[in-house]
């Protein structure tokens, strides 16, 4: 193959990249996608494949991130479909019939392709189930604000237990300081009491001797 040295123009630039692209998407490797565009433009699949590293390829950084995205969701829904049409298979493979079993009829015989109403009905599938996982995300999401609400609430709660304990604690020790006053009231008011008692037995006494009591 001829390999032109000439430089590379804007369209074949952007063939180059949406080749590339196009086959990462589609899980192929680069290497083939430089010969097909090398196949394309008369340039050798190295060319294509030189021009693409050292050029073209920091322009598109995002599109290949998306490529690369969109060729994993196409494999989980490749591998989805099979898992799905083997299921399917199995569903509506019919009991062997031995009267056909001269007519090389088997039921271990590849299934037959898959009809449109069957594709529809997977793609609605997938629809229903892109749909719950979204509802499970947004009901992790609430149980998620509720979660912090609930701490929150819990640790205002916290602390007013502790002030109620710290208050507690200062009203017992008021009490406490009560008793030992009133505790001591009585015990200077018994003193008291036993006094004027003593006081008035020496009046009864001193009158009834009619002796004047020494005044101390």
């Amino acid at each position: 193959m001829k390999t032109r040295q000439d430089a590379w123009s804007h369209e074949e630039d952007v063939l180059l990249a949406e080749t590339v692209l196009q086959y990462i998407r589609e899980g192929k490797t680069q290497l083939a996608a430089f010969e097909v565009v090398g196949r394309q433009l008369h340039r050798t699949a190295a060319a294509c494949g030189f021009r693409w590293n050292a050029e073209v390829r920091k322009r598109y950084l995002e599109a290949i991130e998306q490529a690369k995205k969109q060729r994993k969701e196409r494999k989980r829904a490749l591998e989805m479909m099979k898992k799905w049409q083997k299921e399917a298979a199995a569903m509506a493979l019919p009991a062997p019939d031995e009267s056909k079993a001269d007519e090389g009829s088997s039921p271990f015989l590849p299934a037959a392709p898959l009809t449109l109403d069957q594709c529809i009905a997977f793609l609605q599938t997938l629809g229903r189930d892109a749909e719950q996982l979204e509802a499970v995300r947004k009901e992790n999401e609430r149980l998620k604000r509720e979660r912090i609400e609930w701490e929150t609430r819990n640790e205002q709660l916290q602390q007013k237990l502790e002030r109620l304990e710290a208050r507690q604690t200062t009203v017992q020790e008021d009490f406490e300081a009560l008793v030992k006053i009133m505790a001591r009231a009585r015990q200077l008011a018994a003193e008291e009491s036993d006094r004027l008692s003593l006081a008035q037995l020496l009046l009864a006494e001193a009158g009834g001797s009619n002796e004047p009591i020494a005044r101390s």
